[in-house]
């Protein structure tokens, strides 16, 4: 199979790009590697297109290799010709070739079956072949046998139509020609399972929509009621003209009286084998499809909330919100080392209100507490009103911000916990990861299950071995986008950076305990079992501040460390002004010279040479750091407070199919639906918004009871 011709027309680009991805991805480069650092090799692609490219490759690998076995399994049985051949080659997808090959494949007992061990088989072809000198009645005497259990003509041609049936139904042309009808005139339509019974899903208790526009989000929420019980689900079809036109293909015009037994047996082969088949293969094309596209949106909303830019040199304090058990306490400073933690109970007596009010004080005061970080779960609106009215007792200023605490149970359970914060109590490691997550959600996320942080629709209900690795992609694309301290990354960071393994993230922490900071990205290679490969795919996504290159706090990879000094010595720069690692005004001095003359001087490819340019000028930059920063707030509102027609500022929390959720800085999330997002028309809200956006909205509609906020974005 020519994968690259293929790949180069469905992603089109150059075949020599694709024929480059395949040879480097199967040379053992990661993808961030690729993508990074090999721009000329593949014409400067993302590595999400990258990546895609890689999926659709390991697909078209797997196909040929199905393709490969179907073809022995035929040819063992001695029936591969010339023309299944082609027709095997042909195929474009595993569908169709499954359908080629279902003639072929071995059954377990069916009608037919049974049939053709009755001798019946000869009986179904002399019927099927139409011989205008067949009288079927006449024909089916002859395999009357009361020893086969063929007792009357009636049970031969029964036993016929059953074979005739199967064999309708093992057509590749006729199972591709229904799915195309029913993909474009079917129609899905769900019922209630009980109409007295009220659920979430009574919308759906009488509901149909045509298949080829069946939206995504409402798919998936038809097939979770139909999983609880809730609804019956099926696809309804004419199947009048589709059950003509195979008439009109098999029948020659030449016996009435067979043709009359072949559309019985066609009839039954449609209600019996073909239509529930292709039924349940088009609910299930379809269910990949929303969740395919739901995974993209989870993913989307994961990169964005990886990427939300982090609260710099601030001292935190966290709040992990409860009632019985009280309010979890952490004080971290600006670099996430724990200085404090405590229980309050600020949900009970007002004595204890009052005595929790005077810890936090005590604990603002003797630690220089900056903001408070407050996670968004069972008690957060009470704990919210609480810090909000503490904020106004200290003389320093402090602010505060509800964050998402999903996945921070899951986090202080777990092992990766217990080895960071021995010492502390599970119940106390939450608000912990509270307070880090405000200071750098990446590198307090990336140690929790990306399907635990919550971003995402229906997730429970994908396929989680697809979801984990499309969403694992996401945190090694956002982790390399943004590099990691060599010196301070945790194994958990460190694990999702491009070449390194868990046992080599473990040796590097190793040696920092037994040797202190690394002064240098080279000593990475002192590291035991870190070699020359993982060497290249890795360094240049790790930072060493502390070093006296200062190329190793930059992106720029140490294979191209010559290429950088003899830029800077091209543009006049000074080993005293190299070593400095404070380039000014180098921006300037490569337009000046031209960054084409530069790429042919030097004998390296415009794009890297742009990357090295970007870097230089802004060493241990934060790609994060251009984003705007989070809304901190010192006063809560009340969902009381609210009118219709207010204007309030919000973050959006969640992109979803159907609209966002923003965060006005009440307890409850406000809605604007898709079509009140902007005045254009737009397929997904992910066209307009991402996880983190700060956004205006006018109030639309409040309903209390209901905890609903409509919103609009159209001010």
């Amino acid at each position: 199979m020519e994968y690259s011709k293929i790949l180069a027309d469905m992603f089109d680009t150059e075949e020599k790009y694709i024929d480059n991805i395949i040879n480097l991805l199967d040379d053992g480069n990661t993808i961030p590697f690729i993508a990074r650092y090999r721009k000329e090799m593949h014409g400067s692609m993302d590595d999400q297109l990258i990546r895609e490219i890689s999926e659709k490759l390991e697909y078209l690998r797997n196909l040929n290799k199905r393709r490969e076995e179907i073809k022995n399994l035929i040819n063992e049985q001695g029936k591969l010709s010339d023309e299944l051949t082609s027709a095997i080659d042909r195929a474009e997808t595993l569908s169709e070739l499954e359908d080629i090959y279902r003639p072929y494949r071995p059954k377990k007992k069916t009608r037919a079956s049974v049939a053709k061990e009755k001798g019946l088989e000869p009986f179904a072809m002399e019927i099927y072949i139409q011989d205008k000198n067949t009288n079927p009645s006449v024909s089916a005497q002859k395999y009357v046998n009361a020893e086969k259990e063929v007792n009357t003509v009636e049970d031969a041609i029964n036993g016929a139509k059953d074979i005739i049936a199967e064999l309708i139904s093992d057509n590749s042309e006729v199972r591709k020609k229904l799915r195309k009808e029913v993909n474009n005139k079917g129609i899905l339509c769900s019922k209630a399972s009980d109409k007295d019974k009220d659920s979430v899903y009574n919308s759906f208790y009488d509901y149909s929509e045509p298949v080829k526009s069946v939206a995504d989000h409402r798919l998936l929420a038809i097939n979770r009621g139909e999983k609880e019980g809730f609804l019956k689900v099926s696809i309804n079809f004419d199947e009048g003209n589709f059950l003509n036109s195979i008439c009109y293909k098999i029948f020659k015009g030449t016996n009435k009286m067979c043709e009359d037994i072949i559309k019985e047996a066609l009839t039954d082969s449609y209600n019996r084998l073909i239509f529930p088949s292709i039924e349940r293969e088009i609910r299930s094309t379809l269910t990949e499809k929303a969740n395919e596209n739901s995974m993209k949106v989870f993913a989307l909303n994961l990169r964005q909330l990886l990427m939300q830019p982090p609260v710099k040199g601030k001292t935190v304090l966290g709040l992990d919100p409860g009632y019985r058990t009280g309010c979890k306490v952490a004080v971290v400073d600006e670099t996430g080392k724990v200085l404090d933690t405590t229980v309050i109970y600020p949900t009970h007596s007002d004595s204890k209100k009052q005595e929790s009010a005077q810890k936090i004080l005590s604990l603002i005061e003797k630690y220089g507490v900056d903001i408070i970080s407050i996670g968004n779960g069972t008690a957060s609106k009470e704990t919210e009103m609480f810090a909000a009215d503490v904020i106004k007792k200290t003389n320093r200023d402090v602010k505060y911000m509800v964050v998402s605490e999903a996945g921070a149970s899951v986090y202080s359970a777990s092992k990766l916990a217990a080895n960071e914060l021995p010492k502390l109590d599970l119940t106390l490691r939450s608000a912990v990861s509270i307070a880090r997550r405000l200071q750098d959600p990446m590198a307090e996320l990336v140690k929790i299950d990306p399907k635990a942080i919550g971003v995402g629709q229906y997730q429970h209900d994908m396929p989680q071995k697809r979801l984990s690795e499309t969403l694992d992609g996401v945190v090694e694309s956002c982790v390399n986008s943004v590099g990691a301290d060599l010196n301070t990354a945790s194994p958990a960071l460190l694990s999702r950076v491009s070449g390194l393994n868990s046992t080599v993230c473990k040796n590097i922490v190793t040696y920092r305990e037994e040797n202190g900071t690394f002064n240098s990205r080279s000593e990475l290679k002192k590291v035991p079992k870190l070699g020359p490969k993982a060497f290249e795919q890795c360094a240049g996504f790790l930072r060493v501040a502390e070093s006296k290159n200062p190329f190793d706090n930059t992106a720029v990879h140490p294979e191209s460390y010559n290429t950088a000094k003899a830029l800077l010595n091209s543009l006049d720069y000074n080993d005293e002004e190299i070593k400095s690692g404070n380039y000014k005004d180098l921006q300037i001095k490569v337009q000046k010279y031209g960054i084409n003359k530069l790429s042919k001087k030097l004998e390296i490819g415009v794009p890297t040479l742009e990357d090295i340019v970007k870097e230089l000028s802004k060493p241990g930059r934060d790609p994060r750091d251009e984003l705007p920063t989070p809304i901190m707030r010192s006063d809560v509102l009340d969902i009381k407070d609210l009118k219709e027609g207010m204007e309030l500022k919000g973050t959006v929390r969640n992109v979803i199919d159907f609209g966002a959720f923003i965060d006005i800085g009440v307890h409850q999330d406000g809605l604007v639906h898709i079509s009140q997002i902007c005045d254009k028309y737009i397929k997904h809200p992910s066209e307009i918004l991402k996880v983190g956006d700060i956004v205006n909205v006018k109030i639309l509609s409040i309903e209390p009871e209901k905890k609903r906020i409509s919103l609009t974005m159209k001010l």
